[in-house]
């Protein structure tokens, strides 16, 4: 095989990055084992009990019950199909802020129920009058986003959490990126601050985990009851995981990871990546770009479209916001010698630009 795995060193739109030494040999150990086969794969299991552990510890769950999923995507359609399970309408509804995760909008597909996407405020997040005024008795969930994945924005999550009580609707938080750099911050974003029933959070995004490496967290254990099957041919009874077979791999790489990290690393982690955002975000601003302020690790800016082809063209992968801006991730792997180059590259952009083309006259 001649392909490679992709480099890192110009990588500064992605919500992954290269796993901690720890949850790579953690990964390469556990690639044969199953997880969906507890029964089989004892040890495996036994650690996404520790791996669930350190996930409530990180989210403020005292008891905390879940699995280790694939992904975010995967943890947003499962936190659906409870709230779906658990009410009693014929017509159960979803209400999200605009910055929800394009996940939502396939588990909507999937599960059969209306998703209502509601517009957010002039900071980019949820606008609590616009998700009162689309609850109603048929609303089964309220999605808050606690980091969300264009503008690195906390939704108020306490107060959606009353919305949703006033409803009689669960409450789901996304925290797929932000929860392993929000413990550091003075958000309220978690089980411990609101009344979150719900909530997706990665492992393999901020957490330094091998990929596969998602969360699904729920506030008791009977929630899980909503999405247990039967598997007659298995050694174990049922089971409540979207996949059957899962990777053993990305279990004993979000431990490893988490061991290693938790919490004196994440916070140091979480500091130098703050630091280079606010860095790039000041830099950006004194080339003249509008920057969207980086109250967590992720920069927004309006740099032309131009620009951004050229960028691309010079092999940096970065990605725009939906309506349009550069959007870079200071993920543990992106380094303030990276974000220099960048800057570079740009500049000399800039200057190529405005040299005036040479008249034929």
């Amino acid at each position: 095989m001649q392909i490679e795995p992709q480099a890192f060193d110009r990588v500064l739109s992605s919500m992954c990055t290269e796993p901690h030494p720890a949850a790579r040999d953690a990964a390469e150990r556990f690639l044969a084992t199953n997880p969906g086969d507890p029964g089989t794969y004892p040890n495996v299991s036994a650690l996404e009990d520790d791996a669930i552990a350190l996930l409530g510890e990180i989210a403020g769950l005292d008891d905390p019950a879940g699995y280790v999923t694939s992904g975010g995507t995967e943890a947003n359609i499962q936190a659906v199909r409870i709230a779906r399970e658990r009410t009693d309408s014929r017509t159960p509804n979803v209400v999200m802020p605009e910055s929800g995760h394009f996940s939502f909008q396939k588990a909507a597909d999937l599960l059969g129920v209306e998703l209502r996407i509601v517009p957010t405020d002039d900071r980019h997040r949820a606008d609590l009058e616009a998700v009162r005024a689309s609850v109603d008795e048929d609303t089964a969930l309220v999605v808050g986003v606690a980091g969300t994945t264009e503008y690195g924005r906390v939704d108020p999550i306490p107060a959606l959490g009353e919305i949703a009580q006033s409803a009689d609707a669960m409450l789901h938080v996304d925290a797929a990126w932000g929860g392993f750099v929000l413990p550091f911050t003075d958000y309220e974003w978690h089980f411990g601050h609101a009344a979150v029933d719900t909530m997706t959070i990665d492992p393999h995004k901020m957490g330094q985990a091998a990929v596969p490496s998602g969360g699904l967290l729920v506030r008791s254990p009977e929630l899980l009851d909503e999405l247990a099957v039967d598997t007659p041919y298995l050694e174990s009874t049922s089971q409540a995981t979207l996949t059957g077979t899962r990777s053993g791999a990305g279990v004993a790489s979000a431990v490893a990871a988490m061991e290693a990290l938790w919490p004196a690393g994440y916070r140091s982690q979480y500091v130098r990546s703050q630091n280079n955002a606010e860095w790039l975000a000041d830099a950006l601003e004194k080339r003249g770009y509008r920057v969207a302020d980086p109250t967590l690790p992720l920069v927004a800016a309006d740099v032309p479209r131009s620009t951004f082809d050229a960028l691309r063209a010079k092999g940096w992968r970065i990605s725009r916001t939906a309506t349009g801006e550069l959007r870079v991730v200071c993920m543990p792997h992106v380094t303030r010698e990276m974000l220099a180059s960048f800057i570079g590259d740009l500049d000399r952009l800039e200057v190529r630009a405005s040299v005036p083309v040479a008249s034929d006259d």
